[in-house]
């Protein structure tokens, strides 16, 4: 409990008259004596009532409050938290009221004051914005509730528990489903090659149409109906793909408001959804962790909600990316061929680890190596150099890049694709190359 502004305000007008008394008695000019009899009147009447408001407000029920909190939250979104306040009084009652909201989550509009009429229950909002990802405990509220009199306020922590879940912001891949996956693919930078060849998986015979492949006809359909019969192909579906991701200490680096390893959950989880709508398997594994995670490929729209709550906790740690371990932990686990996706950041002196690992996976999978690359990589190659300092800094970037770039080729020289790209635009190079693989039958 402590005094409030109108206590302050009432005690500073009696100290202000005891100085004015006090300087009068220094000029040795006297004050009518009844001055003194009310200024000591008054003081005694503000301790009584202090006292008094004291007592009250001690007494005063504290008021019960309830939290509507979404069960989900998308990563550097903006969401609303509700409060439901309600009280015993026969009185009106203006609270201050403030929310403890975990460490993690941005909030606006908070402390906010609300008045309660005598028997209603009052409402509040305020928005929180998640800047990582993971399980958030909300435990406790802080009011400051004001005596009747309003000389004290009392600070009161109410045990009010609820938590949320942070998930990866993927809202905007679910509105995708009111619009054709193609146009929906363009919209976010995805490149739709046109197919060639006759795709690998057979679908119906049909009528031959003009603009039909002589290669489509079949033959013994055509000699039975006594017309041109063509064959018609789809994409071969059916097709595993499974993430080998980095959750090393490479991965921490930042991009503006994300990491590394944040721009590599959202790509994997836009090339899931891909995935998943042209009726392949997607799975994922984890290494450079505490605890490994590996979740096997599986068909259907329920393994994106299982890849979320896979990872939606997920962190990036301090430990090396040990990439011949990570590979033999997925060939045990993984037997059937599919298509790996190694998301990381190379470094030149992954040279003969990372080749020996990609080399032992290729015997059996299909793989694919993403490497991202730190835009400031980028900023530092554009930029005029005026400096010496500029150009020491610009001379350094273009060797480390050249020893990237040297690891790439070699892994290309071995037949590993490479994508080296920047962390905002993995997930729609990781999609164009998919597409690409996929329509050219070479997953």
């Amino acid at each position: 409990m402590k005094p409030a502004r109108a206590l302050l305000a009432l005690l500073a007008g009696l100290f202000a008259l005891a100085v004015f008394s006090g300087v009068y008695d220094a000029l040795a000019m006297t004050l009518p004596a009844w001055l003194g009899t009310l200024w000591w009147g008054l003081l005694a009447t503000l301790a009584v009532l202090a006292v008094l408001d004291a007592v009250s407000l001690r007494r005063v029920p504290t008021p019960r409050i309830t939290r509507q909190l979404p069960g989900h939250l998308a990563i550097g979104r903006w969401s609303e938290v509700r409060l439901s306040v309600a009280h015993r009084l026969r009185r009106g009652l203006t609270l201050e009221i403030f929310d403890h909201v975990p460490h993690g989550l941005e909030f606006e509009n908070l402390p906010q004051a609300l008045a309660l009429a005598p028997g209603m229950v009052g409402e509040l909002g305020y928005r929180v914005r998640p800047l990582k990802r993971g399980l958030f405990e909300f435990t406790r509220c802080e009011i400051s509730l004001p005596s009747p009199l309003r000389l004290w306020r009392a600070r009161r922590y109410l045990d009010v528990a609820d938590s949320t879940r942070v998930y990866p912001d993927f809202a905007r891949l679910y509105g995708a489903q009111l619009l054709a996956v193609d146009n929906w693919l363009s919209q976010i930078g995805v490149r739709q090659n046109q197919r060639r060849g006759l795709g690998l998986e057979f679908n119906q015979l049909r009528e031959f149409r003009e603009g039909d492949s002589l290669r489509q006809i079949d033959w013994k359909a055509t000699a039975r109906q006594r017309t041109p019969i063509a064959r018609e192909y789809q994409d071969e579906r059916d097709q595993q793909i499974v993430f080998l991701l980095d959750c090393g200490r490479r991965m921490r680096s930042q991009d503006g408001e994300l990491a590394h390893f944040d721009h590599a959950l959202n790509a994997c989880l836009l090339l899931t959804y891909v995935a998943l709508r042209q009726g392949d398997a997607v799975g994922l594994s984890t290494f450079a962790t505490d605890r490994q995670r590996f979740l096997p490929p599986v068909k259907g729209t329920a393994q994106l909600n299982a890849l979320l709550n896979a990872v939606y906790d997920l962190e990036s740690t301090r430990r090396p990316a040990d990439y011949s371990a990570a590979a033999n932990q997925l060939m045990t686990r993984q037997k059937r061929r599919a298509l790996v996706v190694l998301v990381s950041n190379l470094r030149d002196e992954d040279d003969d680890e990372l080749l020996n690992a990609v080399k032992r996976l290729g015997r059996q999978h299909r793989v694919l190596v993403a490497s991202l690359r730190e835009e400031v990589l980028d900023e530092v190659r554009q930029a005029p150099v005026q400096t010496f300092d500029e150009a020491l800094a610009y001379c350094a970037t273009v060797d480390y890049v050249n020893a990237r770039d040297k690891l790439h080729d070699r892994l290309i020289a071995h037949g590993v694709p490479v994508l080296d790209v920047r962390p905002s635009e993995l997930g729609p190079e990781l999609v164009n190359r998919y597409m690409k693989m996929k329509k050219a039958g070479s997953l």
